[in-house]
């Protein structure tokens, strides 16, 4: 069984709503409705606002968790010092199956979003905000909120606004590899490491923070410090956005305060009351077991001290009727496949992890789990990007949590029970297929000019990768809109000639059911039935 999540799960919330404020009322906040629910915001100096995010400890909610405020000031400081205008970047990429809060946010909330990022953008004398999203909804969300503001990528405005798409993938959310995208390369880690703060967009000083976090800076702006204060912890004020999935009865996004206990969140989405184990913090995160779930609240620091994660939000329990480690095997080769491939720790350090779970609960024995914990503790802190270290992470985490199905499988052959797939993982040909807004158009290759250069593969990765055989494998989709610009380089590129794009066959009569439905429906989900 694997049923990926849809782009807007169920929304819930414990006490009152504050980035979820209006949901009761419409699927949208268009910009109306946005300023009826939320008010108008008052433009704040660069100073102001680093110490209101420094007042409420804001923090970065993409799983990174650095301080809105340090990094703000740190964009502020090179920007003076170069004499240059800073570029400020929402980064909504979510290419993390189990994760979806910031894909409702953009779909449902996205004025909320932009305020926190204009504010910003202001404060700081930006004169560029480019806004990163991954899935066709949000892309169309946060288009029409764009163009609700008048806001558009034209010469002249006093701030140009654009979008830019990223692929489904993993490593194409990391910071660097959103920025590599904005420049018009592939979205992947470049393979050195360099703060944006000081050299993001163009080389100039980019504050690029989650989607959550700027939607976060707008209700403290409005609201202030103090009253922000009053709801959650003392130490991590305010509210927190989870996407709770796995063993649950109804897979949501919840909003609620920090404090409140783990086992009432697990509760509302109809979690086992005794869970194997839970996953905290998405699939480069920690699990947890059922006594640790029972007592944790929603806090980085509690998660912390049971030796979980709060990460990005994503939380994940399994029930005692599937098997732990082939459910762990089902998430270790999807991260495998996920790597940029631009390291050893990546190309050879998961797959080679992934191959000896698979081992270790195949029959290998002690040997096969000594060579597993061999390659995962080798795989830490050498990676180009934080890919290999988040995925070891996973591995290690799972080798201490199922110690008994470990030995189970080690001395015995295996635990008895069968792996039910509920960890959400995308379904085939999701990245092309399913996510993109198709141009109809498919790349092709004339294999007797071809020669293995593997160019085309560098200009556009999400749509070919090179095979064993050392010649490009092509994805058999539709080329997406998003991506036909770099599809046409590669052609151009190409250095025997070989690349071609081959344009739809003409569309006839006699279509079937599913052929005749408009191509336009991502986008009719925008209509007034979403506000």
């Amino acid at each position: 069984m694997n049923t990926p999540l849809p782009d807007v799960p169920e929304v819930r919330v414990v006490g009152l709503p504050q980035l979820t404020q209006g949901f009761d009322l419409v699927e949208r906040l268009d910009l109306p409705m946005h300023l009826k629910v939320h008010g108008p915001l008052e433009p704040m100096t660069g100073e102001r606002l680093a110490q209101l995010a420094e007042n409420v400890s804001l923090t970065g909610r993409g799983g990174a968790g650095f301080p809105f405020g340090k990094k703000l000031r740190a964009v502020a400081k090179a920007a003076i010092r170069r004499g240059v205008r800073p570029v400020v970047v929402i980064n909504g990429s979510e290419g993390e199956p189990p994760c979806r809060k910031d894909t409702v946010l953009i779909n449902r909330a996205p004025h909320l979003i932009l305020d926190g990022a204009l504010l910003a953008a202001e404060a700081l004398g930006a004169r560029t905000l480019v806004v990163a999203v991954t899935r066709n909804s949000t892309e169309v969300s946060i288009r029409a909120a764009l163009a609700e503001r008048g806001l558009s990528d034209r010469r002249g405005q006093a701030l140009r606004a654009r979008v830019i798409r990223t692929p489904e993938r993993m490593v194409s959310g990391e910071a660097s590899s959103v920025i590599r995208a904005i420049g018009g390369g592939p979205a992947l880690p470049p393979g050195r490491r360099e703060r944006a703060a000081e050299s993001g967009v163009a080389g100039l000083p980019t504050l690029l923070s989650n989607a959550e976090t700027f939607a976060q800076l707008a209700v403290a702006a409005r609201i202030g410090a103090r009253r922000y204060g009053h709801t959650g912890l003392d130490s991590e004020p305010g509210t927190v956005l989870l996407t709770i999935s796995g063993a649950v009865a109804r897979p949501m996004v919840v909003e609620a305060p920090s404090g409140v206990p783990l086992r009432y969140i697990l509760q509302m989405a109809g979690a086992p009351p005794m869970p194997q184990g839970v996953l905290t913090g998405g699939y480069h995160g920690n699990w947890i077991d059922a006594m640790a779930a029972h007592e944790a609240v929603i806090s980085k620091e509690s998660f912390a001290s049971f030796g979980g994660a709060l990460g990005a939000g994503a939380i994940l329990p399994i029930g005692p009727e599937t098997c732990p480690l082939g459910e762990a095997l089902r998430v270790a080769n999807w991260l495998a496949a996920e790597t940029a491939g631009q390291c050893g720790p990546c190309k050879l350090g998961l797959p080679a992890a992934a191959g000896g779970l698979s081992d270790v609960i195949n029959g290998g024995g002690q040997a096969a789990l000594e060579a597993l914990r061999a390659v995962t503790q080798a795989v830490k802190g050498r990676g180009a990007c934080k890919h290999p270290d988040g995925s070891a992470r996973f591995f290690a985490s799972t080798l201490s949590a199922f110690t008994d199905d470990l030995a189970a499988h080690v001395l015995d052959g295996g635990c008895g029970r069968e792996t039910t797939g509920v960890l959400p993982l995308p379904g085939p040909g999701y990245q092309e297929a399913e996510e993109s807004i198709p141009s109809g158009e498919k790349l092709a290759v004339d294999w007797t000019l071809c020669q293995g250069h593997g160019l085309c593969a560098d200009i556009v990765p999400e749509l070919i990768r090179m095979g064993p055989d050392g010649y490009p494998a092509l994805a058999d989709a539709s080329v997406p809109m998003h991506l036909r610009g770099r599809a046409q380089r590669a052609v151009r590129r190409c250095p025997a000639l070989a690349l071609r794009i081959e344009q739809p066959a003409p569309v006839r009569p006699e279509r079937s059911p599913r052929a005749a439905l408009p191509p336009s429906g991502g986008r009719k989900a925008l209509g007034p039935g979403r506000g």
